[in-house]
């Protein structure tokens, strides 16, 4: 029966909450990172390459293939060099940052209501963990890249969490501050939500397919769920 309700008609039994730029400040220096990606990956690559497109995760792989490509059996080295030093600036900047104030309230609001809550970031676990260290008091799964064979957009990341809820797709809302989150809810069959509270307009986020768009993630369940989310 459930089949043939219009998905933005279902109830919300789920919000999968994307992390920096979402429930904390967004602190992290992506072009910086990339640029210290390169730096490693020139150490075996005939010239310094140059940050593309990719987001930096994405990045690592394909400079892995070329690794490998020119000098076999360096690719797995260069790998776990660029990883550790992706983590090493990760935890530096969780030092540096905070949760949004709102943050815990809204969490237990949601919670208080019914609605299952779940966090999942392309983040590594430690850098989570120091910011909100007490995050498995509000929601039910907590799933850093680690914890995944792939993280979002793969949408294997967002139905992980799902799974633990035991929501289906159809009866869940993922909200994150970047496209990347949006393509992850499209990609997994959720309702999709962006909030400018990272470094992204609502306007851009509406035209990356977001079926909602608000401020921040407070305003966006005060719309969804009424006043004192």
């Amino acid at each position: 029966m459930d089949d043939c309700v219009p998905q933005r008609q279902r109830k919300i039994n789920a919000v999968v909450f994307d992390f920096d730029g979402t429930l904390a400040h967004l602190v992290i220096d992506f072009e910086a990172m990339k640029r210290r990606v390169a730096d490693i990956a020139a150490k075996w690559l005939p010239m310094r390459p140059e940050p593309d497109g990719l987001p930096a995760l994405e990045w690592i792989d394909a400079l892995r293939r070329e690794v490998e490509t020119v000098s076999p059996g360096d690719g797995s080295a260069f790998f776990l060099a660029a990883h550790a030093d992706v983590q090493a600036l990760e935890v530096e900047a969780a030092a540096q940052g905070g949760l949004f104030p709102f943050t815990r309230d809204m969490l237990a609001q949601l919670s208080r209501r019914g609605v299952g809550t779940a966090i999942i970031t392309r983040n590594c676990a430690a850098a989570v963990a120091m910011v909100f260290p007490d995050a498995a008091d509000y929601c039910r799964a907590v799933l850093a890249r680690e914890a995944v064979p792939r993280v979002k957009p793969d949408p294997g990341h967002l139905l992980a969490a799902l799974d633990i809820l035991r929501v289906p797709p159809g009866e869940a809302l993922m909200v994150g501050d970047h496209p990347l989150d949006v393509e992850t809810g499209r990609l997994a069959g959720t309702r999709t939500a962006g909030v400018a509270s990272g470094r992204v307009s609502r306007e851009e986020l509406g035209r990356a397919g977001a079926d909602h768009t608000a401020d921040d993630a407070r305003e966006l369940m005060e719309t969804l769920f009424g006043e004192g989310t």
